[in-house]
């Protein structure tokens, strides 16, 4: 076949930069498109063999069905999670890949630094120090040593934070349905990690069945004050139950790199616009609340990783019989997958 074409969706600057710096050896022809991938936008990846998609494109069936229409082949995420394509309906009609590990550190990294930020006010002080108020009243922060953390999710980036949090002193606990076996880990039931843990980190995909985890009643059982990180995916917790749990005190502090209707709102400059969404304009309002938007990822590190190693998975794909990143729906030949079996899945 000819040059491999990729139609590149919701492309910014620093992708631009690390995929053009990774494409000059893979020699690609890639159409870079600042759109997200919609229903209203698939036509844009006419005449191409892939589409390279982020977090927030929306590969539902409507888009699937376009895309092999057109011809499309693969479906190239550059992130680790899947939860915003279809995998199901996919399934025999083209196929998936992700990028399973970038930079654990910076996630990790991202999630402490927004912890500190928040119980040492640092995002108060720096504000008040510009324009010269050196006063420390309302400043007032806690030790982290001798706190307990729970971690959800213990993958790669779960077991680099809790890493971290050990540095500090803390007390590290972890919820997983799929426990890290020698790890050395204290693993506890999701219910125990609720009552006991001061702070609570998020670092698993999201799943039907793990949508909401932190809603009305969860919040409920939580220990009155507790610290929430969330930079996995928004809807791991329930924004309306957030805000009633913040404005009833029970939850201390929310730091939030990910928000569950962030698709139209985050990676754009709405700061001459109002923000139709009243519950994140709520939760920005709130002085013990941080966001950013979706940035945990965003180091020299990890994009360059993720540049690499997404344009690997297409030179595979179209190489081997083999995609060792590919993302199965289910597969007849082994339980859990994984590609054991060395093939495609489909």
């Amino acid at each position: 076949m000819g040059k491999i074409r990729i139609a590149f969706f919701d492309a910014k600057e620093y992708d631009r930069n690390s995929f053009v710096r990774a494409n000059e050896k893979a020699e690609y022809e890639i159409a870079f498109f600042e759109t997200r991938l919609t229903e209203d936008t698939c036509r844009l990846a006419q005449g191409s063999d892939v589409v390279c998609v982020f977090v927030n494109d929306d590969i539902n069936r409507r888009v699937i069905d376009a895309l092999v229409e057109m011809g499309v082949r693969l479906i190239a995420l550059r992130c680790a999670g899947y939860n915003n394509v279809d995998i199901e309906y996919a399934y025999k009609k083209i196929h998936v890949v992700r990028v399973p590990a970038y930079s654990p550190y910076a996630v990790a990294e991202h999630a402490m630094a927004l912890l500190l930020t928040s119980v040492r006010r640092i995002h108060k002080a720096y504000i008040r120090t510009k324009d010269f108020n050196f006063s420390l009243s309302g400043l007032t922060g806690f030790d982290l040593h001798g706190k307990t953390v729970g971690v959800v999710g213990t993958g790669k980036i779960g077991r680099v934070f809790a890493d971290i949090c050990k540095g500090f002193g803390m007390h590290v606990i972890a919820y997983d349905k799929f426990p890290a076996e020698g790890s050395g880990i204290e693993y506890v039931s999701l219910e125990e990690l609720i009552r006991k843990s001061d702070v609570i980190s998020f670092h698993c995909p999201l799943t039907d069945e793990n949508r909401h985890m932190v809603n009305q009643e969860t919040i409920a059982q939580m220990k009155k004050g507790v610290i929430l990180i969330n930079t996995s995916r928004g809807a791991l917790i329930d924004a309306e139950a957030l805000v009633e749990g913040i404005k009833d005190r029970k939850i201390g502090a929310a730091c939030l790199d990910v928000y569950e209707e962030e698709s139209n709102v985050f990676f754009h400059d709405y700061s001459n616009h109002i923000v139709d969404d009243d519950t994140l304009a709520r939760l920005i309002s709130m002085p013990n609340v941080i966001v950013t938007s979706h940035q945990a990822f965003l180091t020299e590190e990890a994009l360059t990783n993720i540049a690499d190693t997404t344009l690997e998975n297409v030179a595979e794909f179209f190489a081997e019989e083999y995609s060792k990143n590919e993302v199965c729906y289910k597969c007849p030949e082994v339980s859990n997958c994984g590609q054991e079996h060395r093939k495609k899945c489909f």
